[in-house]
């Protein structure tokens, strides 16, 4: 990539010579001294390689390369001028864009409220959601201001990574069937685990956990999104391992499972991070932070074990 010829600061001080007739009036005008107006004269001279000034004439005139130039730096600064204003409006009144990723059921469970939040500093707000390694990519390209994933693997030290929150793996099995047969093991002897999709996260998450507490099951079903998965589990089709949130983004199903809580391990938990640029947007990011607990705490966790009674007292956890 090239270096930028010129120096807005030496362009300014040469429009002015040209204008102002001479560089007293020009220094005059910039505030600035005599000397200084010579110096980034002659530093954009020796950028562009060619002479500006006549100096041969008392006051200096532009040569022809200069009145060139003259004329194509006013559109230069005056645009230079309005880039600088509309970024003063924006940091005093409203953001022009913010752009935020999240794993699907961030997305749609606190997504909604997030958005309402910042709605009223901002112009325009785009939600996303995807699978972690994407959205992550998608930060580091500049095509998302913050995500919010389900891993910490970007090893970009320029990308900074909060934990969020924290959430229980629990198992799901049908209401039916878990008041025809109490006993949990029982259960999951009897019916067919459904699986997340080895390609997600989550999927492998859990697989790592359910080989650390030794539960085995036959690969049979084999899902990458949430609510096919536990809508077999509401038909009775099999019993599912996931989080409280995933439960809620298809809280259609509430109804029809029950929650079977699982051994406690560091394993057994699902972590959010929130992903941003270093030195960027620091301000949305402590927003969104607070945002996201308080609609957990207050709305989704009370919500939640309301529906289901068996889910675990550390649901949720922000330690």
């Amino acid at each position: 990539m090239s270096d930028i010829p010129f120096d807005l600061h030496a362009l300014q001080a040469f429009v002015a010579v040209c204008e102002g007739g001479s560089m007293i009036e020009a220094a005059r005008k910039l505030g600035v001294t005599q000397s200084a107006v010579s110096q980034l004269i002659k530093s954009l001279e020796t950028q562009s390689g060619m002479l500006l000034l006549d100096r041969e004439f008392r006051p200096s005139r532009p040569t022809a390369a200069g009145r060139l130039l003259t004329d194509l730096a006013k559109d230069l600064l005056e645009h230079a001028q309005r880039v600088n204003e509309r970024l003063i409006d924006a940091s005093r009144s409203e953001v022009a864009q913010i752009r935020l990723g999240g794993v699907d059921s961030f997305s749609a469970t606190v997504g909604p409220a997030l958005v309402r939040a910042i709605s009223k500093s901002a112009r325009e707000i785009s939600l996303w959601s995807g699978l972690t390694p994407m959205l992550s990519e998608q930060l580091q390209r500049r095509e998302l201001d913050l995500a919010v994933c389900t891993e910490s693997t970007v090893n970009d030290t320029r990308i900074e990574q909060h934990l969020l929150f924290s959430e229980a793996f629990v198992a799901v099995v049908p209401k039916k069937a878990a008041e025809e047969i109490e006993d949990p093991k029982e259960l999951f002897r009897q019916l067919p685990l459904m699986r997340y999709t080895r390609r997600s996260v989550i999927g492998q998450q859990i697989e790592r956990y359910l080989r650390h507490i030794k539960l085995d099951a036959p690969r049979r079903f084999e899902f990458d999104a949430t609510d096919p998965l536990l809508n077999l589990v509401a038909w009775g089709m099999g019993y599912a391992v996931t989080t409280p949130l995933c439960l809620w983004q298809s809280r259609h199903c509430l109804g029809d499972v029950t929650v079977v809580p699982l051994p406690e391990s560091q394993l057994g938990r699902r972590n959010f991070f929130l992903l941003s640029r270093e030195g960027e947007w620091t301000g949305l990011a402590e927003e969104v932070s607070g945002i996201t607990r308080q609609v957990l705490e207050q709305q989704i966790s009370p919500a939640i074990m309301a529906a289901l009674p068996t889910l675990p007292k550390d649901a949720f956890s922000w330690k």
